[in-house]
């Protein structure tokens, strides 16, 4: 039975992920504290991997119950500790200046929903640890640890099959229910992808030769029986999902078994 084996959050979207034994879900329907702070650029576009590769470079440590974050950056600027409440206009210029973006950022909060990708299929993305390692198998010198910093998924299950996942989703606009533990989802889709799983995620590089290889690599291997009508282009991994209202405060525990309903 596959069963859930790590739960990440991105406190602040687009930088580090920070491990849980347990993750709650909000109202929202999402994990709380996940993509729970955004930057944002003085014309309230979002300041993030896909257009800003330098916040790549910057390495990110939370204390959650403390509520702060600690910057760490590429180069020989010192790390800085920020309150996320009290101090997030004094982070918002120091981000605007490391970035480069030209003036503050604003770092804003969303406790509820986060702020994520997939405004339509918010609830946490997954992936299986068999999976990341097949898809880190198809670049020489990338291994699973690697790709799993790349995609960003919140929950990753242990199954012996690479892209079991896959069978969490149905057909187009046809939402499939399963459940993880007590909490019930509705996997949507396979995740389409964007520039950021290209770039080493520690320094930014990019592998211009990424997209295309994935894309071919995914679409041999895509497993007998799943649901093509998702797949427009094949530059997807990841599942994204929806968790219903009525599973608002339910916790997900690692080592919950992962059930078709």
């Amino acid at each position: 039975m596959p069963y859930l084996s790590r739960i990440t959050v991105y406190p602040i979207k687009s930088l580090d992920g920070v491990d849980l034994p347990q993750g709650e879900i909000t109202t929202g329907g999402a994990l709380k504290h996940d993509r729970q702070f955004a930057l944002f650029d003085p014309k309230g576009k979002y300041v993030n991997g896909k257009n800003n590769n330098v916040i790549q470079k910057v390495r990110s440590t939370f204390d959650l119950k403390a509520n702060t974050v600690t910057l760490i950056p590429f180069n020989d600027v010192p790390p800085a500790t920020f309150h996320l409440d009290r101090d997030r206009e004094w982070m918002g210029l120091w981000l605007g200046s490391y970035l480069q973006v030209r003036a503050k950022v604003e770092v804003r909060e969303n406790q509820t929903h986060g702020f994520p990708d997939d405004t339509k299929a918010s609830g946490p993305t997954i992936v299986s640890q068999s999976s990341l390692e097949q898809a880190s198998s198809w670049f020489q010198g990338l291994d699973s640890q690697e790709m799993g910093r790349r995609m960003r998924a919140n929950l990753e299950i242990t199954t012996d099959t690479a892209f079991w996942e896959d069978c969490l989703f149905g057909k187009r606009n046809a939402p499939r229910e399963f459940a993880i533990g007590n909490v019930k989802f509705w996997g949507t889709n396979p995740c389409s992808r964007c520039i950021v799983p290209t770039r080493n995620s520690l320094t930014g590089e990019v592998n211009p030769k990424f997209q295309g290889t994935f894309s071919r690599q995914r679409r041999k291997t895509l497993t007998e029986g799943v649901e093509r009508s998702p797949f427009s282009h094949f530059y997807k991994f990841t599942v994204n999902t929806i968790i219903p209202a009525s599973e608002s405060g339910k916790v997900l525990h690692l080592g919950d078994e992962i059930q078709l309903l």
